[in-house]
C-alpha cells in the first residue's frame, strides 16, 4: 500500500535542499532587497533621464547588473522555499512580499530601456563597442525597439507584473494547495491519493485494477476543478493575446516566439512533423506494452506501464550519484566534480511531502549553486530525471561564469538540450555496462519510457493542444473547460489512433501541466531533445571533439541564438534533417525492443 505524504516539517533534513547557501538566513535575504532598493534609488537619480550618450548608458548598465544579482538571488531564495510547501502560509506570504517589492523596484528602473532605445541607433552601437558585457543585451534592445511602448505604459506594466503573473499562482494553489485527494478502495483494499503520488507510483503500478482506478479517482477529482483551471488559463492566454496587440505583433505566437529567437517555421515543423512520423512508432510501443503484459485493451492509463516491470531494480540516492557521475564523466572531471558537489552540499530536494511541486526543476540563480526538485522514489526513471536537471545545473555553471547576468537568458527553444542530453549520456553508459540481452531492452526501454516518451511524446502533446488554444485566441475567440478538453482529446486521438483507447479523464490532462503559464514551451523539449540526440551520436562517434564543442555551447549563454548554438555543437536546425534524423532513430529503439522482445520470449 501507498503511504500517506508527509507534511514538510516531518522529512529529514538530508532529503532537503540547503537554502542558507543562498542566504544563512530569511532576515540575511531581506537586507539585501533593502541593499537593492537603495541601488535602485541611486540608479534613478544618477541616471534618468541622462542616458543620452555611449559613455553614459555603460556606466548605468553596469549598476543595472549588480541591480539584477540582488534580484535574482532574493526572488530565488523566496521562491524555492514557496515551491516546496504551499501549505505553509510564512513561505507563501513572504513570496509575495518579495515579489511585490521587487516589480515595484523594476518598474522604477523600466526608464533604462525606455531611454536606451530613444536613443539614435548610433549611440546604441557605439555602446555596445564600448562594454563587451553588455553589448549583445543591447543588440536585443535594437532588436526590440519596434515594440516598445511609451515610457510611462512600459513602467505602469513592470509594477504590474506580479498581478500579471497571478494565473500561474493561482493555478498552482488551486493544483498544490486546494485540490484535497480522496482515498480510493480496490477489492476491499484503500488506498491514499495525491498528485505526486499518482504522478510518480500509479501510474507506473503494474497492478491494472490498481492503475486504472486511480486514474478514475485522480480524473474525477481534477474534474470538479475544470471550471475554475480554464478560468485561470483563459486569463493568462488572453493576456498574451492582449500584450501581443499592443506591442505589435501580428499575432500571438510571433511575440512569444520573437523571444526565443526563432520564428513559426521551426516552430510549426517540430509540432507538425512529430506528429505525421514519430505517432506510428509510438502506437507500435503502445501496442507492445499491451502485449507483454497481457492486457484487454490498451488505455490512456497504461502508457505509463514499464515494459519490464519485474526487471526494474530500486536504486537508492547513494546508488544514483555513482550512476550519475559515471554516465557523465564523458563531460569532463569538472562536470563530476559538479555532480558530486550537488549530492554533498544539498543542491537536491529530494523529499515527498504534502504541498510540494510535483514535476522536476532547475533553478540556477547568477553566481551561486543550483537548486533542483524532484520527488524520489527508488526508480530508475527518478535517475533519469535527476540526470537531466543535473545538465540544467551543468549548463548554467558554465555560462554563468563565463557570461556577464545579461547573457544567461538562453533561449527555451534551446535550453532543454543540456537537460536531455544527460539523459542520453546515462542511457549510453547503461548499455555498456552489460551484455545481457535483457539488460539490454530493459535500457531501451527507459530511454522510450522516460527521455524520448517526456519530451517527444507528453511534451509534444502539449504543445499540439496549445497551438490550437492560441489559433482560437489569435481569432479573437476564447476558451472553456468543455472547449479545452474537447481540443486535448482531438489532440490525444489523433496522435493514438486506435492503438489507444482514450478513456475518459485522458482529456482533462490539460489541467495537470503548469507549462501552458509558460508560453510556447511546450513544443521545446522536443527541440532540444532533437539537438541533443544529434550531439550525443556525435560524441559516441568522435569522442572528445564533440565534447569540446559541447562544452563550448554550454558556455555561450545567450550570446548566440538557437540557430547559432546548434551549429556551434555542428548540427543545422535550418533543415528538418536532424528533426527527421531523431524521429528515425526513436523508431530504430523501437525497432529493436520489439525485436529483443520476441528472442526473450523465444
Amino acid at each position: 500500500m501507498k503511504k500517506e505524504l508527509l507534511s514538510r516539517k516531518e522529512i529529514p533534513e538530508q532529503l532537503t535542499w540547503d537554502l542558507s547557501l543562498l542566504y544563512d538566513s530569511e532576515e540575511a535575504m531581506l537586507k539585501d532587497v533593502d541593499r537593492l532598493t537603495e541601488k535602485v534609488l541611486h540608479m534613478v537619480d544618477t541616471y534618468q533621464g541622462k542616458l543620452t550618450d555611449a559613455t553614459t548608458i555603460c556606466a548605468c548598465l553596469r549598476e543595472l547588473e549588480e541591480v539584477n544579482i540582488l534580484i535574482t538571488l532574493t526572488s530565488h531564495y523566496a521562491d524555492l522555499g514557496a515551491s516546496v510547501d504551499f501549505y505553509d502560509t510564512h513561505l507563501q506570504q513572504l513570496n509575495n512580499k518579495v515579489a511585490t517589492i521587487l516589480a515595484r523596484e523594476s518598474s522604477k528602473l523600466s526608464f533604462v530601456e525606455s531611454e536606451i532605445v530613444k536613443q539614435p541607433d548610433a549611440v546604441i552601437k557605439e555602446a555596445m563597442k564600448l562594454e563587451k558585457s553588455t553589448s549583445h543585451y543591447l543588440a536585443d534592445l535594437l532588436r526590440l525597439k519596434p515594440h516598445m511602448l511609451n515610457p510611462e505604459t512600459e513602467r505602469v506594466l513592470s509594477a504590474l507584473s506580479p498581478t500579471l503573473q497571478a494565473p500561474y499562482t493561482l493555478y498552482n494553489t488551486t493544483k498544490l494547495a486546494d485540490i484535497q485527494f480522496d482515498d480510493f478502495t480496490v477489492e476491499g483494499k484503500t488506498y491514499p491519493l495525491g498528485y505526486t503520488l499518482f504522478e510518480n507510483n500509479y501510474e507506473y503500478e503494474e497492478d491494472t485494477a490498481i492503475r486504472r482506478a486511480a486514474f478514475t479517482a485522480f480524473s474525477e477529482k481534477l474534474r470538479q476543478y475544470e471550471n475554475t483551471t480554464a478560468a485561470i488559463y483563459q486569463t493568462q492566454i488572453q493576456q498574451e493575446k492582449i500584450m501581443a496587440d499592443l506591442t505589435g505583433f501580428d499575432s500571438v505566437f510571433d511575440r512569444l516566439l520573437f523571444f526565443q529567437k526563432v520564428d513559426q517555421s521551426l516552430y510549426h515543423r517540430q509540432v507538425d512533423v512529430i506528429m505525421e512520423k514519430l505517432a506510428p512508432h509510438m502506437r507500435k510501443y503502445a501496442k507492445l506494452i499491451q502485449k507483454v503484459h497481457g492486457l484487454d485493451k490498451m488505455t490512456f492509463a497504461d502508457l505509463k506501464l514499464p515494459l519490464d516491470p519485474g526487471f526494474t531494480p530500486s536504486v537508492t540516492i547513494e546508488e544514483s550519484e555513482e550512476t550519475i557521475a559515471n554516465a557523465l564523466s564523458v563531460l569532463g572531471e569538472d562536470y563530476v566534480a559538479m555532480v558530486h558537489e550537488a549530492y554533498r552540499n544539498r543542491w537536491i530536494d529530494f523529499a515527498q511531502n504534502k504541498g510540494k511541486s510535483t514535476g522536476g526543476f532547475c533553478a540556477s540563480p547568477y553566481s551561486k549553486n543550483s537548486y533542483i526538485l524532484l520527488s524520489w522514489n527508488e526508480k530508475m526513471s527518478d535517475v533519469f530525471t535527476l540526470a537531466h536537471e543535473l545538465g540544467h545545473a551543468g549548463h548554467f555553471k558554465r555560462c554563468n561564469h563565463d557570461q556577464s547576468i545579461f547573457d544567461t537568458e538562453v533561449s527555451t527553444y534551446f535550453v532543454e538540450a543540456p537537460s536531455t542530453m544527460n539523459e542520453l549520456l546515462l542511457a549510453n553508459y547503461l548499455k555498456k555496462t552489460s551484455d545481457d540481452k535483457r539488460f539490454r531492452r530493459w535500457v531501451l526501454a527507459n530511454m522510450i519510457n522516460n527521455t524520448y516518451y517526456h519530451n517527444f511524446v507528453t511534451h509534444f502533446i502539449e504543445a499540439y493542444y496549445q497551438r490550437e488554444v492560441y489559433r482560437l485566441i489569435d481569432k479573437g475567440e476564447s476558451v472553456t473547460a468543455e472547449i479545452l478538453s474537447g481540443i486535448m482529446k482531438d489532440t490525444l486521438e489523433k496522435f493514438w489512433g486506435d492503438a489507444v483507447e482514450i478513456t475518459p479523464g485522458a482529456e482533462l490532462t490539460w489541467m495537470r501541466q503548469p507549462h501552458y503559464y509558460m508560453g510556447l514551451y511546450s513544443y521545446t523539449y522536443s527541440a532540444g531533445l532533437t539537438i541533443a540526440t544529434q550531439v550525443s551520436k556525435r560524441i559516441e562517434k568522435e569522442g572528445m571533439p564533440a565534447v569540446e564543442d559541447w562544452k563550448k555551447v554550454l558556455s555561450s549563454g545567450s550570446t548566440l541564438d538557437p540557430i547559432g548554438l546548434a551549429a556551434l555543437a555542428k548540427v543545422d536546425i535550418t533543415t528538418d534533417g536532424p528533426l527527421l534524423d531523431t524521429i528515425d532513430y526513436i523508431g530504430g529503439i523501437i525497432d529493436e525492443i520489439c525485436n529483443l522482445t520476441e528472442e526473450l520470449e523465444a
